[in-house]
């Protein structure tokens, strides 16, 4: 049979997932933690699976796709993307933050309760449209990867759509948060079909099942 393919982010969420990962019986091999390599696909040890090191945003598309079997990613990519061909079987009670809705302190509260259309800066148009849709409000969003905190400022939008965790680099840059949208954790994902045609994908759901039960259990 041809490799399986398991898709992980870049950035924090990898951290945390690593542990997770291994208790579940998915171990990356040496180079991967070589902070030097270069290198996007990985072995791992003991099993005829690789591990593909990409954006977060990519871990859905690979996904559901079948480019990638399974992957780890935010439930805000999951529902950003809502693709039919992904299935999110487990959460993995990590990477918790919030996506939520931010503007400059010195905003008019007024003029704010009384919009019909706004321009939000965000990197989820998709989530951000559909709650501002739930308010009656037409949102314009103007999509953006990065420096998200700028937008008021310089005038690009008056409202932004953002994680966060602490809040603190909204207060840094004038901000505050007025709604939350979702909270989010990492999921375990997989791509349906590979689920239902080759029996390896469910043994690893299933490791991983078992393994996030057993951490909410000594939780409790």
């Amino acid at each position: 049979m041809p490799q399986l393919t398991f898709a992980v982010p870049k950035g924090r969420i990898l951290d945390e997932a690593l542990p997770l990962m291994a208790r579940a019986g998915v171990v990356p091999d040496a180079e991967f933690h070589d902070k030097k390599s270069r290198a996007l696909s990985f072995a791992c040890e003991g099993s005829d699976m690789r591990l593909i090191r990409v954006r977060a945003f990519d871990v859905a598309t690979f996904v559901a796709h079948g480019a990638a079997q399974i992957g780890i990613v935010g439930s805000d990519v999951v529902d950003e993307f809502a693709y039919a061909d992904l299935y999110a079987p487990v959460d993995l009670n990590i990477g918790h933050c919030r996506l939520s809705v931010a503007e400059p302190v010195n905003a008019d509260a007024a003029a704010r309760a009384s919009a019909s259309h706004l321009r939000v800066a965000s990197k989820y148009p998709n989530l951000t449209r559909r709650h501002f849709e739930r308010q009656g409000i037409q949102a314009e969003v103007v999509k953006l990867n990065g420096a998200m905190e700028l937008a008021p400022v310089l005038g690009l939008a008056g409202r932004i759509v953002d994680l966060v965790s602490t809040g603190r680099t909204l207060k840094e840059n004038g901000l505050v948060e007025t709604d939350v949208i979702m909270q989010i954790s990492a999921r375990l994902i997989v791509n349906r079909a590979a689920l239902k045609t080759d029996p390896r994908v469910g043994e690893v759901v299933e490791a991983f099942r078992a393994m996030a039960a057993a951490a909410k259990d000594a939780a409790q």
